[in-house]
């Protein structure tokens, strides 16, 4: 069901040589970029028409307009599950705890006297959420996105979803409801790739216009104003489309499937172990589940378990036994704890469990991960839903050089420089003098036209 990685026995490889060597999914965002590329282009060109007509296309159904109507909102809230609702609203008021503490405030740094360097942190004013509809719901995604922007002081939040054909067109309705939770009454029934071409490009006042087929467009409806960022996971082609827009927005990440790796000793409980690693495949059939080990007989007592496990759980044909089979999916043995940190620290997953003997402590010389989950009571799944952490993070590895959604993704610091005459002139000599090392003499120049065209001297 899963498949074996042995590294004991012989010195580890450095950097990319032991990279080579761990489980990883193949995700070729490069190749899907001439597959997005006319989706992207048709909206740019024809606007909400294009993502109507790619909508029917992808998602097996038309809608009659992308902006879904308030009403809906408060009729997805009123007809919620109240055990959901309650769910949700915990979810909320714990993420909101967490991320409200990362925002950054102004910090002014004087430099000498009358001269002083200002970091100002300003939100982005608009912002689109992207939330998936494929296989699974996730209203989960609407809280992580949502939360931390509103937290930021963004004043502009759109959020987009697939519409679906079970819900005549609209969004999943529970979707819809962490919207309306949230405040967020600005949604779109859109997916894929066209719905980050919509943010990119908008569809200001094209509601209504002709399909790009020739036929009817959608009703008349206000359009949807280009945003400065789109964050969100999604497929392969949402990626794409991130990455071939990037630039006229700025993104987030681009999302890969999603994995998860444990590093464990023989403490673990191997009915952990399997549950948590059964937890991400059942996500898609693309999902990465790996355990680090030094312990063999953890090993033989995860395989038997996850046999048992995986025989009483749901999706198992369609994700779970496909996600564990996969060359992305591995049990990795190792000849000790610190070559288990090299190996994650390598492969640098989005989620990372520590379930060692003294947890905190290895998890405190962990260098790559987009999010540590430390011991047997904080499983990837509380995280997921109401740790009060963003389950938005990096993937593929991106770990060792990205992090995850936070209040800091939506902000953007702003150094304010203020200086006097006098503070100036003291440094005038060095400015003028490094101008001309770099054969720039106008940036010189602006300095000297300040002073008489002499540059003062330094006191």
């Amino acid at each position: 069901m899963i498949s074996r990685i042995d590294l004991r026995g012989a010195a580890l490889p450095e950097g990319s040589a032991l990279r080579d060597l761990l489980p990883r999914a193949e995700f070729d965002v490069e190749a899907a970029l001439e597959k997005v590329r006319p989706i992207c282009e048709g909206v740019r060109h024809h606007g909400a028409a294009a993502v109507i007509d790619y909508g029917e296309k992808f998602d097996g159904v038309r809608v009659a307009s992308l902006r879904v109507p308030a009403e809906e909102l408060t009729r997805a809230l009123d007809e919620l599950d109240p055990a959901v609702r309650a769910a949700l609203e915990e979810s909320i008021r714990r993420a909101r705890m967490v991320h409200r503490d990362q925002r950054r405030t102004t910090h002014t740094t004087q430099v000498v006297p009358g001269g002083t360097v200002t970091e100002k942190w300003i939100p982005v004013e608009r912002v689109g959420l992207y939330v998936p509809g494929g296989r699974s719901v996730y209203p989960s995604s609407v809280v992580m996105n949502v939360v931390p922007a509103q937290e930021a002081g963004v004043e502009g939040i759109a959020v987009s979803s697939p519409p679906q054909k079970e819900f005549g067109g609209l969004p999943h309705p529970t979707i819809l409801a962490a919207c309306a939770l949230l405040g967020v009454d600005e949604v779109y029934a859109a997916g894929g790739a066209q719905a980050i071409a919509m943010f990119a490009y908008g569809t200001e006042g094209t509601e209504g216009t002709e399909g790009t087929d020739g036929t009817a467009g959608a009703t008349a409806a206000p359009g949807c104003a280009p945003v400065n960022l789109v964050t969100g996971p999604g497929n392969i082609y949402v990626a794409a489309a991130k990455r071939l827009l990037k630039g006229r927005i700025g993104i987030d990440a681009e999302a890969g499937p999603t994995e998860i790796a444990i590093l464990a000793d023989s403490t673990a409980d191997p009915v952990h172990v399997a549950a948590d690693l059964i937890s991400q495949a059942e996500h898609d059939p693309m999902a990465a589940s790996v355990l680090v080990t030094d312990s063999e007989e953890l090993a033989e007592a995860t395989e038997a378990e996850l046999k048992t496990q995986v025989a009483a759980s749901k999706h198992v044909d369609d994700r779970i036994v496909p996600a564990l089979a996969g060359r992305q999916s591995a049990i990795v043995l190792v000849g000790g704890l610190a070559d288990g940190l090299k190996v994650v620290d390598a492969y640098g997953a989005e989620h990372l469990e520590i379930q060692t003997a003294d947890a905190a402590s290895v998890a405190d010389r962990v260098r790559n991960a987009g999010a540590i989950f430390v011991g047997p009571w904080a499983p990837v799944s509380l995280g997921d839903y109401c740790a009060g952490s963003n389950h938005v993070l990096p993937t593929g590895g991106c770990a060792c050089h990205s992090s995850g959604l936070s209040v800091q993704s939506f902000l953007r610091g702003v150094h304010i420089v203020d200086y006097t005459r006098d503070a100036l002139a003291d440094v005038a000599h060095h400015v003028v003098t490094l101008a001309e090392a770099e054969d720039l003499p106008a940036h010189g120049a602006a300095i000297k036209a300040r002073f008489g065209w002499k540059v003062p001297e330094s006191k």
